[in-house]
């Protein structure tokens, strides 16, 4: 008998139009479960319970006939994100009192869409590292392992939808933010295409290197909460892709991409470091899998080498000068103050010439791997990483390069703009998740989820629960348990 956090969003979603739950009951359910669990896992830095019970008694109001997929799911905020009235840290305690006048535009954007956040999730500070582990909030842990990080810079999104404290989340991803979470988490992690989700209101753009994706348990759900982000807004700098028939869930529904030939690779991009052979396995069984599924797998050369480094470095660098109060500056960690001297050192010559040679670099790859339609390399060097395991020597210059060596494929594809997924497709010999990186061309998002969708059905789905899973005592919400009928 199934409670409400075991349905998948589209089918939580599907309960409410039938009748049988409502948004305030799943609202209820899932805010018990933060309250039980969002600490031991590190999800949350904010939670907003009376704002969330409010917009699900406005969901509720809403006819059905006006109602989209998602329509009164609960979801969660990256505290990263902009969010009118609620306190919103950037996961720094230089900004631990601050509280936006405005919502993002992914924000608004989903609260229209009919989704419902419970609060803000754990990130790193700033967005500046791939784990999660500040001081405004426990630390990110993964759900599988409690002694393992979740990563980051979504640490908390991936957190809280692997243990079932909400079904899907939104995350950013400006080197493999949303990614890499997944990948240790279990789950499926969404870049999508440079331009197809607004960074706006606010912001320069970052280069382009960030973008806003979904983060859940299916391709579906993760298509679905794309869906609800991916509405053209005016103004922004990039020009955002067209959006297919039937919009991503209708491909993801489908998962019909046609023959392709796809480009397997195993050699890191950003750093010549040994690949952990689970990481390998699992490109292996997508290899198969996809195969199988009538596809032409091929070994290609990687697209971009340890040269382009330097490169991301630079721009990294660079990003970390958000802008910090002067009086507050001291209350960064060493790793964010490490980052933001060197970004100051960087002067405009040499940023610009950075950003001649990054886009010379892209072509490159690009032209490399013409022939293909979508390229398969692992999306980690290494399957897991214990919490503290990055800043253990409390060398800032070391962290940054070990996060490096643990993840270098990721953020390649931040800087080509491709978009790009992390399937829970292997496992360690402990059950672990292992993930795979699946990335298209620029602007085939379509493409891409429907070979992520397709992969998904032919490996029998991934939907799997960590022990914690089951780690809260909660009935059924209507008392005689709630159907998995299909949404």
């Amino acid at each position: 008998m199934a409670e409400p956090h075991d349905l998948t969003a589209l089918e939580q979603a599907a309960a409410v139009a039938r009748g049988e739950l409502s948004s305030v009951d799943l609202v209820e359910h899932h805010l018990h479960r933060v309250d039980a669990l969002g600490d031991t896992v590190g999800a949350f830095v904010t939670v907003t319970p009376e704002r969330a019970l409010a917009a699900a008694r406005a969901a509720d109001a809403v006819p059905v006939a006006g109602r989209g997929p998602l329509h009164g799911v609960p979801t969660a905020i990256k505290d990263l994100t902009l969010t009118a009235g609620v306190r919103t840290t950037f996961g720094s305690a230089a900004f631990a009192d601050f509280v936006p006048p405005v919502d993002a535009d992914v924000v608004r954007l989903m609260a229209a869409a009919g989704l419902v956040s419970l609060g803000k999730t754990t990130t790193s500070e700033l967005g500046c590292s791939l784990y999660s582990e500040g001081l405004v909030a426990p630390p990110a842990r993964n759900p599988w392992n409690l002694a393992y990080t979740a990563g980051g810079s979504s640490g908390g999104a991936a957190a809280a939808v692997a243990t079932g404290l909400v079904p899907v989340a939104q995350g950013s991803d400006g080197g493999g933010s949303v990614r890499i979470p997944a990948a240790l988490c279990g789950l499926v992690g969404y870049k999508p295409s440079r331009g197809l989700v607004s960074g706006g209101p606010l912001g320069s753009g970052a280069f382009g290197l960030p973008t806003n994706g979904p983060l859940g348990r299916t391709v579906a759900d993760v298509a679905a909460l794309l869906d609800a982000m991916a509405v053209p807004v005016p103004g922004e700098p990039y020009l955002p892709p067209p959006r297919p028939d039937g919009g991503y869930l209708g491909v993801a529904r489908r998962a019909a991409p046609g023959r392709l030939r796809i480009g397997r690779f195993d050699a890191p991009m950003l750093a010549d470091e040994p690949v952990h052979p689970d990481c390998v396995a699992a490109v292996d069984r997508a290899a198969a899998l996809l195969t199988a599924a009538g596809h032409e797998v091929v070994e290609v050369d990687r697209p971009l080498g340890p040269a382009v480094w330097p490169l991301f470095e630079t721009l990294w660098y660079v990003l970390a000068l958000a802008p910090v109060p002067l009086e507050r500056e001291s209350e960064l960690l060493p790793l964010t103050r490490f980052l933001r001297a060197r970004g100051a050192a960087v002067g405009a010559g040499a940023l610009m010439a950075t950003l001649g040679e990054i886009q010379a670099q892209v072509r490159l790859g690009a032209r490399r791997t013409a022939d293909c339609d979508l390229l398969l390399c692992p999306t980690l060097a290494a399957p897991q990483a214990p919490v503290g395991w990055f800043t253990g020597d409390a060398d800032p210059a070391a962290d940054f390069d070990r996060q490096r060596r643990f993840s270098p494929y990721c953020a390649v594809f931040n800087v080509t703009g491709d978009p790009s997924v992390s399937l829970p497709l292997g496992r360690t010999a402990t059950d672990l998740p292992v993930g795979v990186l699946l990335t298209g061309r620029y602007g085939d998002d379509a493409r891409l989820i429907a070979t992520a969708a397709q992969l998904e059905h032919c490996s029998d789905g991934w939907d799997r629960h960590p022990a914690i899973w089951r780690g809260v005592d909660s009935a059924n919400v209507n008392g005689s348990g709630v159907g998995r009928s299909a949404p």
